[in-house]
């Protein structure tokens, strides 16, 4: 096994506990692995050794790799994911009595159903009736909402007001604990009781304490960086005083902090529950080029919560090249070319930020022809509810007859939710599909309905009704006039249990406003492509989120909507917030490290402006270096770049030199560039608050919100154009 100076160290660790900083494709696997087998070989018993990896895929790919190094007959050590190891620790503590025995709900239509259960016994508590309570979404963010808890460790009162849930779901306390009362009710437990259970038992018995530790000498935990507060309690209490721990990430990589990760669990944490430790860096990348490494680099350098590392390339490793364009045609010119190099398709990869931001690169594929596959199939465009619901409109509009098709009526009424259980709905449709008129003001269909959902059904079957006259619009029109109409935009972000699945909605119906138009006059051909059916083709390219690309590397990886407001994700109403902005910049981070062979950033164009992080990481500054480096010595004079100390820090990891100078301010691509005027790091002078320096900038261009700490006044929000401000050049004395 050929290692790197800075692996075979992690591997000599000698006593204590240690910290490694992986960088992405370091090849922190292979170097656990051999570290796992010369501690075996200085004669660690392997049942006090335990690796702890993140998830099952990779637990079961560090098996394979060990066992296939091992010596033979070599036995080996437990590798477990966290939840098998609270299943282990659950058996043994009901075993001695110390927990009530319970069976695991392993479906999610048990968990779904218990949660019902448990929102109507909180609604009873409740005045007014919430039927959009028991929606599947509003369901999924309560389930979401109880695993939190149960994660953080933290009262649910406490958790519920530092985040925000959405409207209409101050009941998620109380369901919290109907639904524990339930599952001990009825001798249950979720996935999260298998760690949050046994903790809590362990936590108040210091004699249960005791039987449990002392019987381990070493831990080590891959993606450190991901674990929650759950997960590092109970890591310290089983490792207790005596074992050694190890743990191995890359706090530039902490994406999860909705499921309970942080950052600073990496870089702060671990030292402040387990004490002293020696730290490594795996800073050296098997994946890329030295392109793609620079970019990196410079992408997450605006970070304060990083690690003081820098990622370099192998050589021998893949001369990355780096690029970017614009929207569907920029895709569609890549994978042609990637074809017409004799590549697979299979072998590339479409990163999109949010779901909502692969329609356009769906519908473009679709009407290319072009294969594809969808890590998650539910999100094929077609069977998107809302969009089969914007389809059916257009439909209506042009087949009048649809208005006695009762299932077709139901589609339309429910969709965006009015607030209505889907029952009423299905029998409202077979009424008005008969009768073709809205029913009676006593009639016993609108019984128990609150005036506005009927103010809202009403509207709903007029706006129906008036359709087939409007049949001649362009559908970008005649969808533009349905979204007002039903109120879409105001009605999705209510719905939504969780700010940023609204914002997703809103997004969605954005983007198919704009594909609406790219069609022109051609309702039907709009309508035929939303309701194409298609299939997963696994000669496809592939789809899917950064969340889901975590861990996983592709020869070429496209990302696509690389737009300010869509990556980093943030709104009017949702305003970034300096932590927010440091997690979507590592997200970012992530989602170009997927690449080995060619990376390419995609954005909309037109009304939407590209992403700041674009700009961050100086693509085009690590691609002169790129060509530079390839070139040797045969080009002369200095080589000009935006951050002439970092880039000379990469070429001195190398053992590299060039001659490098700094661009002028004009030929710098700000990352503050899209907001005209203020940029972070300026000062200003305001007529009351006396002198500041912004911040923050977020929001319109044309008169965006700014964050400035005042000297003398504070932290304060304001509305730039409109706030009675000069700025100023430098720091006033």
């Amino acid at each position: 096994m050929r290692l790197t100076e800075e692996q075979r160290a992690v591997v000599a660790h000698g006593a204590g506990h240690a910290r490694v900083a992986a960088v992405a494709g370091s090849g922190k696997t292979t170097t656990m692995v051999a570290r796992v087998l010369t501690l075996l070989e200085q004669g660690v018993t392997p049942s006090r050794l335990l690796v702890l990896m993140f998830n099952r895929s990779a637990r079961e790919d560090f098996q394979a790799r060990l066992a296939a190094m091992a010596p033979p007959g070599q036995p080996l050590p437990d590798v477990r994911t966290f939840h098998s190891l609270g299943h282990r620790l659950t058996a043994t503590l009901t075993r001695w009595g110390a927990l009530a025995p319970r069976e695991l709900l392993t479906a999610d239509w048990q968990l779904e159903r218990l949660l019902r259960q448990a929102t109507q016994r909180a609604l009873a508590e409740v005045a007014e009736p919430r039927e959009s309570a028991l929606d599947a979404e509003r369901l999924e963010a309560l389930a979401h909402f109880c695993a939190l808890v149960k994660a953080e460790m933290v009262p649910p009162a406490t958790l519920f007001e530092r985040l925000d849930f959405g409207e209409e779901t101050d009941h998620f306390v109380a369901a919290f604990d109907h639904a524990e009362a339930l599952l001990a009710e009825h001798g249950l437990m979720s996935y999260s009781d298998l760690l949050y259970r046994p903790l809590r038992a362990l936590e108040a018995d210091a004699g249960l304490r005791a039987r449990v530790q002392g019987f381990l000498d070493h831990v080590i935990i891959d993606e450190y960086q991901d674990i929650n507060v759950a997960q590092q309690r109970l890591l310290a209490l089983l490792a207790g005083r005596d074992a050694a721990v190890m743990a191995v990430g890359d706090a530039n990589q902490c994406i999860y902090e909705w499921r309970g990760a942080h950052p600073d669990t990496m870089l702060e944490r671990f030292t402040a529950t387990f004490g002293e430790a020696v730290d490594y860096p795996l800073s050296t990348t098997f994946r890329h080029g030295h392109a793609l490494a620079l970019s990196a680099n410079h992408a997450i350098a605006a970070n304060r919560r990083r690690p003081d590392q820098l990622c370099v390339a192998a050589p021998g490793n893949p001369d990355t090249s780096l690029g970017l364009d614009q929207g569907s045609r920029g895709l569609l010119q890549a994978l042609a070319a990637w074809q017409h190099e004799g590549r697979r398709l299979d072998e590339a990869c479409v990163l999109v930020r949010s779901w909502a931001l692969s329609v356009p690169l769906q519908l473009a594929l679709l009407r290319e022809g072009i294969p594809f596959r969808l890590a998650r199939e539910d999100r094929f465009v077609f069977r998107l509810p809302l969009v089969q619901a914007l389809a059916g409109y257009l439909m209506l509009a042009r087949t009048p007859a649809l208005l006695a098709d009762p299932a077709h009526l139901a589609l339309l009424l429910g969709q965006p939710t009015p607030f209505v259980a889907r029952e009423r709905l299905v029998a409202l449709a077979t009424r008005l599909a008969e009768t073709q008129r809205w029913p009676e003001r006593h009639d016993p269909l609108l019984e128990g309905l609150r005036p506005h959902q009927k103010r809202t059904l009403k509207r709903r079957w007029a706006l129906l009704c008036e359709l087939p006259r409007l049949a001649a619009w362009p559908p970008a029109r005649l969808l533009a006039h349905v979204v007002e109409a039903v109120e879409a935009e105001k009605v999705l972000k209510r719905a939504a249990a969780r700010r940023d699945k609204g914002e997703e909605d809103v997004r969605l119906l954005d983007v198919l406003l704009e594909q609406a138009a790219e069609l022109g006059n051609d309702p039907d051909a709009f309508i035929e492509l939303l309701r194409r059916p298609v299939e997963n083709r696994e000669d496809g390219v592939l789809i899917t989120t950064v969340h889901g690309a975590k861990g996983l590397e592709w020869p070429l990886v496209v990302l696509a909507g690389a737009n300010e407001e869509d990556f980093p994700h943030y709104s009017r109403d949702n305003p970034l917030s300096p932590q927010r902005l440091e997690e979507e910049r590592r997200l970012f981070y992530v989602a170009i490290t997927r690449a080995r062979e060619r990376l390419l950033l995609l954005h909309d164009g037109g009304d939407h402006r590209p992403s700041r992080f674009i700009a961050e990481s100086a693509w085009q500054d690590a691609e002169r270096v790129r060509r530079r480096l390839a070139a040797g010595a045969t080009e002369d004079g200095p080589l000009a770049v935006a951050c002439p100390d970092l880039v000379g820090r990469y070429l001195e990891a190398l053992g590299e030199s060039l001659p490098l100078a700094a661009l002028s301010r004009d030929e710098v691509a700000e990352p503050t560039a899209p907001y005209a005027g203020f940029s972070v790091g300026q000062w200003l002078r305001h007529a009351v608050f006396g002198e500041g320096e912004i911040h923050l900038v977020e929001g319109d261009p044309a008169n965006p919100v700014i964050e400035v700490r005042f000297r003398h006044a504070g932290r304060r929000r304001l509305i730039a154009r409109r706030a009675p401000i000069e700025l100023i050049a430098g720091e006033p004395a």
